[in-house]
């Protein structure tokens, strides 16, 4: 796994897609933040998440387009099938590669919430830079992000074109945030609950309101461990054809 994740991490700055993807996050949660904290004397973040979150749902399939689609294009993949690298191994290698460029970049939020603290402990309004809000805002942007990772190099698994997976992964990004939306045209009362079960938008909401729910973590987690988990078979499955 530590090889295919230094190869994978590599990669990212061998081209140009990893610089690509950092200036782009950079540059929009900038801009956000002028917009809603800046222009507006404000202090609080939740804007700037919130109007990110709806970026990554598009920038996060343009960094994982080619984590396995990529492979299947060059005939690389067929390498890696017959090394001894195990399955776990190389998803796990892949996705840890993908979260630590998203990382890198949502990192850019703490430097951020450090100069706005600093900006209005200086201030003579006395207010208070609110930490349980921007960390509650920070874990869920962290968690759905993993998700879309996730989500994103099952797709990419499906296909040898990185534009099929860019697409195929930003279409179930937007389902998954439509969870909510479906369940209020639902009016079998079972069915109903499973979907509102599986929204995530709503476990998203209460970590921006500040709400830390372990339940909300391990769904998150859970549903990471489902993706990668397909990614898997769907891989053991084109091993042995």
């Amino acid at each position: 796994m530590t090889a295919i994740l230094k190869r994978e991490f590599a990669s990212y700055f061998t081209s140009p897609l990893g610089y690509v993807y950092l200036a782009v996050f950079y540059g929009f949660s900038g801009l956000f933040l002028w917009m809603t904290c800046l222009t507006g004397s404000s202090a609080d973040m939740s804007s700037v998440f919130l109007l990110m979150f709806f970026i990554m749902v598009i920038l996060i399939p343009i960094l994982t387009m080619r984590t396995m689609a990529d492979d299947k294009r060059q005939k690389t993949d067929q390498l890696t099938l017959t090394s001894p690298v195990s399955l776990f191994g190389l998803v796990a290698g892949k996705f840890l590669a993908a979260f630590l460029i998203f990382l890198i970049g949502a990192a850019i939020m703490l430097v951020y919430a450090v100069g706005l603290a600093a900006a209005v402990a200086n201030s003579e309004t006395g207010a208070v830079f609110n930490w349980a809000g921007f960390f509650g805002n920070f874990v869920g942007i962290i968690l759905m992000g993993s998700v879309f990772i996730s989500a994103g190099i099952l797709i990419s698994s499906l296909t040898e074109n990185q534009m099929i997976a860019a697409i195929g992964s930003i279409g179930v990004n937007i389902l998954l945030c439509l969870f909510d939306i479906i369940s209020n045209f639902v009016t079998v009362p079972i069915l109903k609950n499973i979907i509102n079960a599986l929204s995530v938008l709503y476990k998203y909401q209460e970590f921006t309101y500040g709400i830390f729910s372990l339940k909300n973590i391990l769904f998150f987690l859970s549903l990471i461990a489902v993706f990668n988990f397909l990614t898997m078979r769907v891989i053991e499955r084109r091993r042995w054809s």
